[in-house]
């Protein structure tokens, strides 16, 4: 979900041991074992050791599409934990010993660092010379450009993975309630009220972990605001005292006041609260497309995937926002190294393989990128295929998190003190001041 890594002195440390820790050994492994420097003879890959996903898709594109490609360059795959990889990739880029592919943008000021020196591809002109253009959905972009492009909003990271939010309902009790999807923020609202008043939980939230109701307040200033609004309190063009922010805090303060949290929103974990939504015990939850994962666990989804629906969170009117712009994000994304690749090389063979082709192995594993689908893929649940076709025709650029812009300590007291705000001990002036006196003394 958010890309932020650990910091502080377990990063120091961290970043000690991956000095320490580069062999000659490895970093002639990275570079690409008996090629040359511009033409590496294995398409080298580090990873996260957490990420489990795009290895298999990579793996059967060995397999099939991209079977000229491995025979001619290899794949070999490495890993490191993901605490750890913005140091050990920092490290290798210091030495020339970049991997021909890597993840790393934990911290997304560190994947700015790199492009900035030219360490990174840049995939506009590289797809634009392979006729690739189109293979990457234009949400998908957009988040990249925002969140590790740097100043000129450079194109430099692949989307291997892509989550795109919004509000999952139960079918089954909007039918009942006699609730269609709600368009803009009163009709949400009147809708929970007529749910709350029927006996019926309208949302489930995790307030221990925060984020999932601050979402809310940033969906709610990218609809009211603009989707710049939250760029320009980080470039300190606006702030978060400014009263038209602290009027999306308010509003969703007002919906715990009301109590269509519920009680126990303040303990409520994230599995907790996406078990009190599978299991029919609320009717809506704000959450990514990574909940999918959950929907497709008939253990865990209760109501069953076909009785769960998904809508983008809703327009506020006379708002400046579009409902079309999904806030998302992408993973801990992944690049190839600017010293090694070449359209004209095996590596532009490799990325030209890997665009055409990713989206629609990824769909067949059950998983959503930011690369579109150029095959038929069947056998998708419901909810898989309406986020999928949401990501095929939408067209309008992401938006980002309530937090993604901040530093770590707004960060942190943005997710702890939300659950103060939903359940009436902080004001909603009191929570935005907290955060930008963080955001004023970074």
């Amino acid at each position: 979900m958010s890309t932020a890594t650990s910091r502080g002195l377990r990063k120091r440390l961290l970043v000690a041991v991956a000095i320490a820790g580069a062999s000659a050994a490895l970093l002639t492994a990275c570079a690409g074992g008996g090629g040359s420097a511009s033409n590496p003879a294995k398409l080298t890959f580090l990873k996260n050791t957490e990420n489990t996903t795009t290895e298999p898709v990579l793996t059967a594109l060995a397999k099939d599409q991209c079977t000229a490609e491995q025979k001619a360059m290899p794949l070999s795959v490495s890993s490191t934990p993901q605490a750890g990889i913005d140091a050990k990739v920092q490290t290798l880029a210091s030495t020339n010993a970049l991997p021909v592919m890597f993840s790393t943008a934990g911290t997304p000021s560190d994947g700015v660092k790199l492009a900035d020196a030219n360490k990174l591809v840049n995939f506009e002109t590289a797809f634009k010379d392979l006729g690739v253009s189109d293979d990457v959905l234009p949400g998908a972009k957009s988040v990249i450009e925002q969140l590790y492009g740097g100043k000129t909003n450079k194109f430099d990271f692949l989307p291997f993975q892509y989550n795109i939010e919004g509000i999952w309902y139960n079918k089954q009790i909007f039918q009942k309630e006699g609730i269609s999807e709600p368009k803009t923020w009163d009709e949400l609202v009147a809708d929970a009220a007529k749910l709350q008043a029927d006996g019926i939980q309208p949302f489930s939230a995790s307030g221990q972990q925060g984020w999932p109701i601050t979402r809310l307040i940033g969906d709610y200033i990218f609809r009211d605001l603009g989707s710049d609004a939250l760029k320009k309190v980080a470039d300190g063009k606006a702030k978060l005292t400014d009263a038209a922010y602290v009027k999306a805090a308010q509003e969703v303060a007002d919906l715990g006041a009301k109590g269509y949290f519920g009680a126990d929103v303040a303990s409520l974990d994230y599995d907790g609260a996406t078990n009190q939504f599978l299991t029919g015990k609320s009717a809506m939850m704000y959450m990514g497309s990574w909940l999918l994962g959950n929907i497709s666990d008939s253990k865990q989804d209760v109501i069953g995937a076909d009785n769960v629906g998904f809508m983008p969170f809703p327009a506020v009117s006379g708002g400046k926002g579009s409902i079309d712009e999904y806030p998302a994000n992408v993973g801990l994304p992944a690049t190839f190294g600017a010293s090694t690749y070449s359209k004209d090389n095996n590596t532009g063979k490799w990325l030209k393989c890997i665009a055409e082709n990713y989206g629609s192995t990824a769909l067949k594993q059950g998983q959503i990128t930011g690369f579109k689908v150029n095959d038929t893929v069947s056998g998708l649940n419901a909810p898989t295929q309406k986020v999928q076709d949401t990501l095929d025709t939408n067209k309008a650029a992401s938006v980002l998190w309530f937090e993604a812009l901040f530093n770590a300590k707004a960060s942190s007291d943005s997710n702890t003190n939300a659950a103060l705000l939903v359940t009436g001990q902080m004001t909603a002036e009191k929570f935005m001041q907290t955060i930008q006196s963080d955001l004023d003394n970074n």
